[in-house]
């Protein structure tokens, strides 16, 4: 047996990682009218631009429930649930309430990635890869603490209205100007979404992109991911570039934001998230 890594549906692993790693993930809801879908179970066709459709956190049943099939698949040698940040969603919350209500609560480890996406995802990956690997409880869960504390984060929007509206981005972000004319590059810093600055023109906002996500890949190679929603073709060329840019790149992963986080992200939203000395 083994630790098993168990994550939320933000994370947004593509399916053949989370098979081949064996990992548990728990789905999110989007809420639409009085419908709850869950995120990754059942189908979602939603207006990324409405007003109507927000989101919400797994329940701590949920997550009980998932850690106490993990912790029995894993025989006893523990769980390590990474979530995404605590201060973008109530699932961390949740999952630690669930722990408290659990027989075997000191088998279980909850980490904050303070990212969403694949900043959380990356951080899962280099926790399973550890736990396939044979690694011990502590060890699996300093991993993951670890990457996710060398995780950055760097997002492109259209507009900042569905973030302010939903809590996620301060209202200071208004005194940055019209976004009509600009395009809002924002980053996540302490597990807070933050304005980092806003661009005037699309082709110099990816070129803001990229450009952070170098320097913060450092030149002793990294993982990187590029996530978009509805703009795989930027996300392409995004990709490519940082291929050619980033030093002994380690890991390349594409993928689409999904809808629990792209709810608030809105349409063509851009992210590149980078871990500093990869995730093997």
């Amino acid at each position: 047996m083994a630790v098993v890594v168990v994550t939320d549906s933000s994370a947004s692993l593509p399916a053949e990682l989370v098979d081949e790693l064996d990992i548990a993930v728990v789905p999110l809801h989007v809420l639409v009218g009085d419908r709850a879908i869950r995120e990754g179970v059942d189908p979602i066709d939603i207006d990324y631009s409405s007003d109507t459709v927000t989101t919400s956190a797994a329940s701590p049943g949920e997550l009980r429930a998932v850690y106490e099939q993990a912790l029995d698949r894993s025989g006893g040698d523990g769980v390590v649930a990474v979530h995404i940040s605590r201060q973008l969603s109530g699932t961390w919350e949740a999952g630690r309430q669930a722990v408290r209500d659990m027989d075997a609560a000191d088998r279980v480890r909850l980490v904050d990635s303070l990212g969403a996406g694949l900043a959380t995802g990356l951080p899962v990956l280099a926790a399973a890869r550890r736990a396939r690997g044979g690694a011990a409880l502590d060890i699996v869960y300093d991993t993951a603490v670890a990457a996710s504390s060398r995780a950055r984060t760097f997002i492109l929007v259209s507009r900042t209205e569905q973030l302010r509206r939903g809590g996620r981005l301060s209202s200071a972000a208004a005194f940055f100007g019209s976004e009509l004319v600009t395009k809002p590059l924002l980053q996540i810093v302490e597990g807070r979404l933050e304005l980092r600055e806003k661009v005037r023109t699309r082709s110099k906002a990816y070129a803001k992109l990229v450009a952070a996500a170098v320097d913060a890949a450092g030149d002793d190679g990294a993982a990187v991911a590029v996530q978009h929603l509805g703009a795989e073709e930027v996300a392409n060329t995004v990709a490519t570039q940082l291929r050619d840019l980033v030093p002994g790149i380690r890991e390349l992963i594409i993928a689409e934001f999904g809808p629990a986080l792209g709810v608030h992200l809105g349409h063509g939203a851009v992210g590149v998230l980078v871990v500093p000395g990869g995730c093997a």
